[in-house]
């Protein structure tokens, strides 16, 4: 049931006659038809008697009628809320993680933008050590990072945990299967972020060298995904990434999911939203509503690509 089918049924119902409504709306009077019969076929019952000379609401049309305009009315009035809000051009100003910037925000973002162009946001990438103390002190709105060990001064809505999934030399024997467990990383020269660029990356795959009951063999440190990525590539060693790095093309390497023990968390690689405590904002929890129906609508995904 979309608003426009239903300004389609209002204008009808008010003027008992499709071509009145039809000029009233602006459109040929053969697409407000169309409208009002979709608008039927979905709820699966006539809402006009039709005849020759008048159009009258059914049963079902009169009851509806009440809902469509309470519907229209909300609808409307959120919409003036929100321009209201960015009347003064003040953008929504959002702070992610790379993770976020790259994985997870941007379609939720188009959806905004789609649903909602009058709010305008700014999307700043940095880790989350710089968004943090940028949300307290009110430079940012919205916040995409890791779990933070001290909250104080935020609110945070937990979001998702990410998987990880083993970066791999195309030509490597296990680029050859389809997922790995994690006793195939035993042994293998692994490539880490630095403790102090990347702290929660570099904990996690310490945490699954603990898992295995060995310390892993560190060839190579590099702090940007893609570096390690291309480091892969040229056949230093292995790597384990959150599956976002997933989606970078990088010829010469194969990405594998993980397969870990049952119960195994990676609380380091959650994603949170996080903003200042007692900062009201009405296009963030906007954009927040439609973050979450994206999450929800997002079917779990295998990885397993080239």
């Amino acid at each position: 049931m979309e608003l426009k089918q239903l300004r389609c049924f209002l204008a009808v119902a008010d003027a008992s006659n499709f071509g009145r409504a039809a000029r009233t709306l602006n459109m040929l009077p053969s697409a407000l038809g169309r409208q009002v019969r979709l608008l039927e076929e979905e709820l699966g019952t006539p809402l006009f008697h039709r005849t020759t000379r008048q159009v009258t609401l059914a049963p079902a049309g009169a009851a509806l009628l009440p809902e469509a305009r309470a519907i229209l009315d909300r609808a409307a009035g959120a919409a003036c809320l929100i321009r209201a809000l960015s009347a003064d051009g003040a953008p929504l100003r959002i702070g992610a993680i790379d993770s976020a910037a790259a994985g997870l925000l941007p379609e939720p973002l188009a959806r905004l933008h789609a649903t909602h162009p009058e709010i305008v946001t700014r999307l700043v990438e940095a880790k989350s050590a710089q968004i943090l103390p940028w949300l307290r002190s009110g430079r940012l709105d919205l916040g995409f990072v890791r779990p933070p060990h001290q909250a104080d001064g935020l609110e945070c809505q937990w979001l998702m945990q990410e998987r990880p999934v083993v970066v791999l030399p195309q030509r490597h024997p296990l680029a050859k299967r389809q997922r790995l467990q994690l006793n195939d990383l035993a042994g293998l020269p692994v490539i880490l972020p630095p403790r102090a660029a990347r702290p929660h990356s570099r904990a996690v795959v310490l945490r699954l060298y603990d898992l295995l009951g060995e310390t892993p063999r560190v060839a190579q440190e590099a702090e940007e995904k893609q570096t390690i990525i291309n480091l892969v590539a040229a056949g230093i060693g292995m790597a384990v990434l959150p599956e976002w790095a997933a989606r970078m093309r990088v010829p010469g390497v194969s990405f594998r999911g993980l397969d870990l023990p049952l119960g195994t968390a990676l609380p380091e690689w959650s994603l949170v939203a996080a903003w200042r405590s007692g900062s009201p904002s009405l296009a963030r929890d906007v954009f927040l509503g439609l973050l979450q129906e994206f999450l929800a609508s997002r079917a779990p995904e295998r990885t397993c690509t080239d």
